[in-house]
C-alpha cells in the first residue's frame, strides 16, 4: 500500500493543524450518478418534511410531537401519556435499528437522509453556488477585500439563508404545537402569541447558525451519532472506502497506459492521485486514508473517482461501498455474527410492539379501589367498595360510553359520573360497586366491569372486591 501516515487522525479537517483557525471548506461539485440519486431522494424527503404537518389522517396531523400538551400522533393514531411504554419501546426499536443499519451500511443515514445534510447540500449550498459561483469562485470572493460586489452577494446570500431558516423554524414548530396552532400564531397579532413568536425567532437563529456557519461541524463535532459510529463499525460493515489493493501505489497515468512501467520496472495502481475525492468532500477528508469519523458516506467521492476511472479506461468503483474484509481478502460480502444478533433483537422488539398495538383498545381504562378505604356493610344486606376510574380515549372521535358490571346481581352507584370522553382526552369517575353479601364466598374476589359504547364492548376491566365472606 505504500507509506501510510496517521497524521490525519491528530486533528479534524476543518481546523488548522495548530488548532487556532477554522478552515472553511469549498467542496467541488461533480454531478455523477449517485449525486443524482441522492438529489431525487433528498427532494422527496424535503417534500415529505414540509407537507407532513399539513397532511391529515383520520382528522389528525400525520406526525405530531406536542410535548407541551403531551399529545402525540403518528399516521392518524393518537398516543397519550398513558402510552408512554409504547413510546419507550418505539424509541428502543429506533435505536436498535440505527445500530443495525450502521453495522451493515455505516453512516449512510448521515449522507443521504439526515435533515442537516439534505438542507445543507440540496438547499443552502445550491443557493451559495447560484450567488457566489463554484468552489474556486467562492474561495476567491472570501479572500478578496471588501467591495460593493462582495457586499451585495454576501447580503443577498445571507438574507435568503435567514428567510429559509425562518421557513424551516415554522415547519419545525408545526411538528411540535400542530399546524393549526401555528397558523393561528401567524394569522393573529403578535401581541397575542408572544411566546410563539419568540420560539420562531429562536429556531430561526439556530437554523441560520447551523447552515450558514457551523455546517460540517455539526456532523463532526456536535452529532452524537457520528461518535457512536466508531464503536459500531467492524471489518464486515459496508462503508464508502478506497480500494487500496487496487489503487496503490498512486501515480500519474495516461489513458490506456499499462499497470506496469517497463522503464522504471515499477507496478502502478489505478489511483492517479488527482485529489478530486478530497476536493468534492463536504467534510474535507481524504478517503484514501481509510475509515474516518468525519466521513458521512455522502458518496460524492465515488462519483468523482468513477469519472476519472472512466477517462483512463479503468474499471469504476475504485472508491465504492465495500467492507474492509472485501478489500483485504477479495471475498464477497458476508454478514457478521453481530448483524444476526442485532437483527434477532430487533425482530423480537418489533413483534412485541405489534402485539401491544393490536391489543390496544379504543378506550383504555384504569380502575383502582379508593385508597384508605375498606368495604362498607349496608343495611339492605349488601357490601360496597369505592373505586376511582380513569378512561382514556385513544381514538380520533369523541366516545359516549357506559360502565356496567358483568356479573348478575352486582350494580354500580355513581358518585361522579361521566358518559363521554373527547378525542385524545381522558376523564375520571368515582363509583361504588355493590354486591349481595350472601353471594360472597371469600374475603378477596375478582369482579369484571364492561365498558360499552353503542352496544359494542370496548374494554373489559378486572379488579378486586373485598368483603367479609358469608359462611
Amino acid at each position: 500500500m505504500g507509506e501510510v501516515t496517521t497524521s490525519f487522525r491528530d486533528h479534524i479537517t476543518t481546523v488548522t493543524e495548530d488548532g487556532k483557525k477554522r478552515k472553511w471548506i469549498y467542496p467541488k461539485l461533480i454531478k455523477g450518478k449517485l449525486y443524482r440519486y441522492r438529489n431525487y431522494f433528498g427532494w422527496a424527503l424535503l417534500a415529505l418534511l414540509f407537507s407532513g404537518p399539513f397532511i391529515k389522517v383520520n382528522g389528525e396531523q400525520l406526525i405530531l410531537l406536542n410535548i407541551i400538551e403531551r399529545k402525540f400522533a403518528f399516521f392518524g393514531v393518537i398516543f397519550s401519556p398513558h402510552d408512554f411504554y409504547l413510546f419507550v419501546l418505539g424509541m428502543l426499536i429506533f435505536v436498535v435499528f440505527i445500530v443495525l443499519f450502521t453495522v451493515v451500511f455505516g453512516r449512510v443515514w448521515c449522507g443521504w437522509a439526515c435533515p442537516q445534510t439534505i438542507f445543507m447540500e440540496i438547499v443552502f449550498r445550491r443557493i451559495e453556488r447560484w450567488i457566489e459561483g463554484n468552489a474556486q469562485q467562492q474561495k476567491k470572493l472570501d479572500e478578496s477585500p471588501l467591495s460593493l460586489e462582495k457586499l451585495g452577494k454576501k447580503t443577498l446570500k445571507h438574507s435568503i439563508f435567514i428567510f429559509i431558516s425562518f421557513l424551516i423554524s415554522n415547519i419545525f414548530l408545526a411538528y411540535i404545537i400542530g399546524s393549526d396552532s401555528l397558523i393561528t400564531i401567524i394569522s393573529e397579532p403578535v401581541s397575542q402569541h408572544v411566546a410563539g413568536f419568540i420560539s420562531i425567532c429562536l429556531f430561526t437563529a439556530v437554523f441560520y447558525l447551523v447552515f450558514a456557519r457551523m455546517r460540517e461541524l455539526v456532523c463532526i463535532v456536535a452529532c452524537p451519532y457520528g461518535r457512536l459510529q466508531g464503536v459500531l463499525l467492524d471489518n464486515h460493515s459496508m462503508i464508502v472506502a478506497y480500494d487500496y489493493k487496487r489503487g496503490e501505489p498512486r501515480g500519474k497515468r495516461k489513458r490506456n497506459s499499462p499497470l506496469f512501467d517497463p522503464a522504471s520496472q515499477v507496478a502502478t495502481g489505478d489511483c492517479v492521485d488527482c485529489d478530486l475525492c478530497v476536493q468534492v468532500c463536504p467534510t474535507g477528508i481524504d478517503i484514501r486514508n481509510g475509515t474516518q469519523l468525519e466521513c458521512i458516506n455522502c458518496t460524492l467521492c465515488i462519483d468523482a473517482c468513477d469519472m476519472v476511472m472512466k477517462k483512463i479506461n479503468r474499471p469504476q468503483r475504485l472508491i465504492g461501498f465495500m467492507s474492509e474484509d472485501q478489500i483485504a481478502s477479495r471475498n464477497t460480502f458476508k454478514p457478521g455474527k453481530r448483524l444476526y444478533s442485532y437483527a434477532a433483537v430487533l425482530l423480537v422488539m418489533i413483534s412485541v410492539l405489534a402485539v401491544l398495538l393490536v391489543r390496544r383498545t379504543d378506550i383504555e381504562t384504569t380502575v383502582l379501589r379508593a385508597g384508605g378505604t375498606i368495604y362498607q356493610l349496608r343495611d339492605d344486606g349488601t357490601v360496597s367498595n369505592l373505586y376511582n376510574a380513569e378512561f382514556v380515549n385513544n381514538t380520533n372521535q369523541p366516545i359516549a360510553f357506559q360502565i356496567k358490571p358483568a356479573e348478575d346481581g352486582t350494580r354500580i352507584q355513581f358518585i361522579r359520573q361521566e358518559n363521554r370522553v373527547e378525542k385524545g382526552a381522558s376523564t375520571k369517575m368515582t363509583f361504588f360497586v355493590i354486591r349481595p353479601q350472601k353471594a360472597i364466598k371469600a374475603y378477596k374476589s375478582d369482579i369484571e366491569l364492561d365498558v360499552i359504547s353503542e352496544g359494542v364492548l370496548l374494554d373489559k376491566i378486572e379488579t378486586t372486591f373485598i368483603a367479609p365472606p358469608n359462611f
